[in-house]
């Protein structure tokens, strides 16, 4: 029998090869042991990544679309405390160049606004406003990925973007103010997650439902697509097909037309209504009061055409 003693000691350096190598299977069983890895190459975007997991789009679509070169990395959000839009952004809607071009916006889908009228009862005029301010009659409907841009938007609430933004707005304000700028800053936070999150769930069920890539809704800086540019969720709600050829696109002036009808019906457009509860149906459709001015001058110039 050959003693302990009596065997050969290895070459230290064959000792070191061995170490290593059981030090490497240990890391590689321990990795493949973890429970329910992190996605790789979030590039910033893991906090909405989860939260659309957990809303039952799978991992692998959602991975898909955000390690797509048209998600850009993101890294933070700065937004305002107090948001308001200028109302200079509509002053040139009123110019006489204008005018005339939402009359031929009228003339030019006469047929389609005068059959969305019919069935939901919302004027022509409105309609044809509403195609010349949000995208020209069509002409401009924003070369953006529509996901991408609301997503940006609903990362708002991300812990570390929070924070950043507290200290942003109390950065030279008295500490005295610190408390009431944190609660406004968490409570525009959590706003803004609760406004554009659906629309970014919403975007890739539309993908689901209609068989695209979510990524290929192309629209504005805002996020909305379209000529009557709606959100996904509005979308999803309100849009209809007004041609019948079986799909519903709100790049086709006939499904335009119907869809921004339905959207003003089931916000409380009748026939009769008061310039007020006009007011307060067009709101739903952008809560700006310029914005609102805006479409019932220009509606107002249409029909005195049409008289």
């Amino acid at each position: 029998m050959t003693r302990d003693s009596d065997v050969p000691s290895p070459r230290p350096e064959r000792r070191l090869a061995r170490r290593t190598a059981t030090l490497v299977a240990v890391a590689l069983a321990a990795i493949a042991a973890w429970p329910d890895p992190a996605p790789a190459d979030v590039r910033g975007w893991t906090y909405l990544m989860k939260k659309l997991e957990a809303d039952g789009i799978p991992r692998s679509q959602v991975q898909k679309v955000f390690r797509d070169p048209r998600m850009r990395p993101h890294s933070h959000l700065d937004f305002g405390l107090y948001p308001q839009e200028s109302s200079r952004l509509y002053q040139g809607f009123r110019r006489r160049s204008s005018v005339a071009g939402a009359r031929r916006c009228h003339a030019r889908y006469a047929r389609e606004f005068e059959r969305a009228e019919k069935r939901f009862g919302v004027p022509a005029s409105i309609l044809a406003s509403i195609f010349h301010v949000e995208t020209r009659c069509g002409e401009n409907k924003g070369k953006d990925v529509a996901v991408y841009r609301l997503a940006r938007l609903a990362m708002a609430n991300e812990p570390t973007n929070v924070v950043r933004n507290i200290r942003r707005h109390q950065r030279g304000q008295p500490r005295s103010k610190w408390p009431q700028i944190e609660a406004r800053t968490r409570e525009r936070g959590k706003y803004l997650e609760d406004t554009f999150y659906p629309e970014v769930l919403a975007g890739f069920r539309i993908g689901q439902k209609l068989g695209i890539d979510p990524l290929g809704i192309i629209g504005s800086k805002a996020g909305a697509f379209g000529i009557p540019q709606f959100l996904p969720t509005s979308y999803m709600r309100f849009a209809l097909d007004g041609n019948g050829n079986g799909t519903v696109s709100l790049h086709e002036p006939a499904d335009a037309a119907y869809s921004a009808a339905n959207f003003l019906l089931n916000n409380g457009w009748r026939a009769g209504i008061s310039t007020q509860q006009k007011r307060a149906v067009l709101w739903n459709y952008n809560r700006s009061d310029a914005y609102i001015d805006t479409i019932l001058f220009l509606s107002e110039q249409i029909r005195k055409t049409r008289n």
